[in-house]
């Protein structure tokens, strides 16, 4: 797939909570194909303590208003500098990078997306794929508190929203892999995204079960372009850079 480096036109900053924001970008032409599990590498401009591009995964693509959305956690100077933008300023993006996520071949198919942290940002773009092509995703999001759990309504209009909180304030009490649904249910499909040592349980789930699992890897990438080796992962097949052969990958494939 075709990569561009193009100067996005901020239509809005989002404050969601006192750690993220939703950075709102179009462009003057028609933005690129994406896909769910992509990524853009962000170039953060007066911020000189951030020599580097910050990876950032797609939130969301609209086709209609010519617009893409990145749900950024402010944790470093970089990504808080990234929540000063305004309305008309512009971003610096290369995009779209990496490999996606595997979409549906029948509607029939069950499908469960699990999401932690800022992991739920592309499971929202996935989730929005797979209900456009006739089936519903059932999202499972696990945050530390209910005021963590972000972008509620559209997840909901994707498909069923299931929840869990470490400290019980919304939905059920725990981890994501705690939820009565792994108990009650089954599923065909299962893609995931979030801390690492989430993915690994929920890959731990999905292999007991055998059920089919995709994880979309949050390693360090620099360049976005395999050159840096930043984000090397050891795998069946030797070291692979997430920014080329990933970030989505086949637990199959991993060492876990």
């Amino acid at each position: 797939m075709k990569k561009f480096c193009l100067d996005l036109t901020v239509v809005a900053v989002e404050r969601m909570n006192d750690r993220y924001v939703l950075i709102r970008l179009t462009h003057a032409e028609t933005l690129p194909p994406m896909k769910p599990g992509q990524f853009v590498e962000v170039r953060v401009d007066h911020s000189p303590q951030t020599f580097l591009r910050r990876p950032i995964s797609i939130n969301y693509v609209n086709t209609e208003r010519n617009e893409m959305g990145l749900l950024v956690a402010t944790v470093g100077h970089g990504t808080h500098q990234m929540a000063t933008l305004k309305a008309g300023e512009t971003l610096n993006c290369v995009f779209p990078l990496g490999n996606p996520f595997t979409l549906p071949t029948s509607p029939n198919k069950r499908f469960l997306l699990v999401g932690g942290g800022v992991g739920v940002a592309p499971m929202l773009f996935l989730g929005q794929k797979i209900k456009e092509m006739g089936a519903q995703p059932t999202f499972l999001l696990g945050a530390r508190t209910a005021a963590d759990l972000l972008e509620m309504d559209l997840f909901e209009r994707a498909g069923r929203v299931l929840v869990t909180t470490e400290d019980g304030s919304a939905g059920e009490k725990g981890f994501v892999t705690n939820h009565s649904v792994l108990q009650n249910e089954t599923f065909d499909m299962i893609s995931t995204c979030g801390p690492k040592p989430m993915m690994m349980a929920v890959a731990r789930y999905a292999r007991e079960k055998g059920i089919a699992c995709e994880v979309s890897l949050e390693n360090l990438m620099a360049c976005g372009i395999g050159a840096c080796l930043c984000c090397v992962e050891k795998t069946v097949e030797g070291n692979l850079c997430a920014c080329t052969e990933g970030p989505v990958f086949n637990i199959q494939k991993l060492l876990w």
